[in-house]
């Protein structure tokens, strides 16, 4: 009897201190939290080896935070996240936010909120207010308004938004998940709505009634880029006398067919810089729905289109489209050639294709001068051939080029040129919603619905999702990769096993 006490007693013993060395241990991670000396992933890992080394956990159970399919869940939802603002579809939402707001100040902070808290939602508070925050400070600037007025309840926003879905926040599926495994039954996908939706409404009416005079008044040091208009700005740059023009050719062109080399414009003051296909590819031969890119006066351009049959894009309010540089297919990037280049030395001229058949070379400044080798030397008129006046690229030379958005992408990520803005960052604010934001729409209307219904378990239906971009082309893999957070997925990793150690070591009970 006196034994069977004693090994009760041993047992207790033993529960009580690796309960004490599991608060313990949250007690350190919480202070080396605050201090914030030392990087959160490096403190969630600690935590989990240190729960090993004292013999509170297996070393299964110390790294199984690693395989749960919450962590799963979370690193898909970050590639979601990342194919939707890859697609356009979150810069397209900051510009209706900035074409809808207008100047009344409690408009823009309740349209803000609202714009921060749906996407948080959908994409977490994270990938919110990273696709967001660009245009909130250029907001800010063209209303003369401090951008930490902004950006504050941007944040605010973000984070009530994050509790309007399962998906807003990684916070979100870990409780969930817990309540599965706890009791059988974990919390619906819109069930968090519950407190979400008073706690976004108590949000904007604080920030609207008392965020003027309770917010910061501070000036930023640097400002984002605002890139929407890079394309009539590049427009000046590069053709600073007369006008580049992307004009489209319909079936019943007299040019269908016509070489690339035989174009006769019957104008010495317009010449055709290159040729290109549907996709925005250069071809050798004009093609039924291709494109023409032309560069001279802007009344030469004009008759050459008139005879020709083309088209010139327009806007939807009937005005011309600056050149047409950049589309939902094709853009610009401009890129400056490096010292030690392998480039240098080579002889470049305007419609010239590039050695990948992909990219076309538009124009060339060095020193911000053009280099024009459409015009004679000496005189003041265009000559015959472009390619009778090549250019000799030297170090610091800047370099035009236009092709399709992937090939942009691939092609300017290389060590003899530096890129000034990546096509990238390019195409997700001149020109959003692209031919990639259908699917990427569609994958996550799919994914919201399945993870509501509860058909397949959220991991599964995420990293269905995720794959989906990948293979729809939404994202690269490289993009993918790029997305995802290690800090956050190795802070809910490590962070996990000391979860686990509360409950097994009774520690839970003892708090309660």
């Amino acid at each position: 009897m006196s034994a069977a006490k004693a090994h009760r007693g041993s047992t207790t013993v033993s529960r009580m201190s690796d309960a004490a060395i599991t608060l313990t241990v949250l007690g350190a991670a919480v202070v080396l939290f605050v201090w914030n000396r030392l990087p959160v992933g490096v403190v969630a890992l600690a935590v989990a080896v240190s729960l090993y080394l004292t013999g509170v956990l297996t070393v299964e159970e110390s790294l199984a935070g690693f395989g749960t399919p919450t962590v799963i869940l979370i690193a898909a939802l970050f590639v979601v996240a990342e194919a939707l603002d890859a697609a356009g579809i979150t810069a397209w939402a900051g510009q209706q936010l900035i074409d809808r707001a207008g100047t009344s100040p409690a408009r823009l902070m309740v349209l803000m909120l609202v714009l921060s808290a749906v996407l948080s939602a959908l994409v977490t508070p994270n990938g919110a207010v990273a696709a967001l925050f660009p245009m909130v400070v250029v907001l800010s600037t063209r209303l003369g308004r401090s951008p930490s007025q902004l950006l504050m309840p941007l944040a605010f926003g973000a984070h009530a938004g994050s509790l309007l879905m399962l998906t807003g926040t990684p916070v979100n599926v870990i409780v969930s998940a817990t309540a599965l495994e706890e009791t059988g039954t974990g919390l619906g996908f819109f069930e968090f709505a519950l407190v979400g939706v008073p706690l976004l409404a108590g949000t904007i009416l604080v920030c609207v009634l008392w965020g003027p005079r309770l917010l910061p008044h501070r000036s930023a040091r640097s400002l984002s880029r605002d890139l929407t208009g890079l394309p009539a700005d590049l427009l000046r740059d590069y053709a600073p006398v007369g006008s580049i023009a992307r004009l489209t050719v319909p079936a019943g062109s007299p040019l269908v067919g016509v070489a690339a080399d035989a174009i006769d414009t019957g104008d010495r003051s317009v010449h055709a810089v290159a040729v290109q296909d549907r996709s925005g590819r250069p071809t050798s031969e004009v093609v039924a729905g291709g494109q023409l890119v032309v560069r001279g006066s802007r009344g030469g351009i004009d008759e050459f289109a008139a005879v020709g049959g083309l088209v010139a894009p327009t806007r939807p309010d009937g005005e011309d489209v600056t050149c047409g540089l950049v589309s939902r297919e094709h853009g610009v990037a401009e890129v400056i050639v490096r010292p030690r280049s392998g480039l240098i030395g080579e002889r470049v001229f305007p419609g010239m294709v590039t050695d990948s058949g992909e990219l076309v070379v538009l124009a060339v400044k060095r020193l911000g001068e053009v280099l024009d080798p459409a015009t004679d030397e000496g005189e003041n008129r265009p000559a015959a051939d472009p390619r009778d006046h090549e250019v000799t690229l030297r170090a610091g030379d800047a370099v035009l080029l236009q092709g399709p958005w992937d090939a942009l992408d691939r092609h300017t990520d290389d060590p003899d040129v530096l890129v000034v803005d990546t096509p990238d960052s390019i195409r997700r604010q001149a020109a959003p919603l692209g031919r990639r934001a259908v699917p990427a729409i569609v994958v996550l209307v799919l994914m919201v619905a399945a993870l509501a219904t509860d058909v397949l378990p959220a991991a599964v239906t995420a990293v269905g999702a995720a794959i989906a971009m990948i293979l729809l082309r939404v994202v690269t893999t490289r993009q993918a990769q790029r997305s995802i957070s290690l800090t956050t997925v190795i802070l809910v990793a490590g962070m996990i096993p000391l979860s686990t150690a509360i409950t097994q070591t009774g520690a839970a009970e003892i708090v309660a």
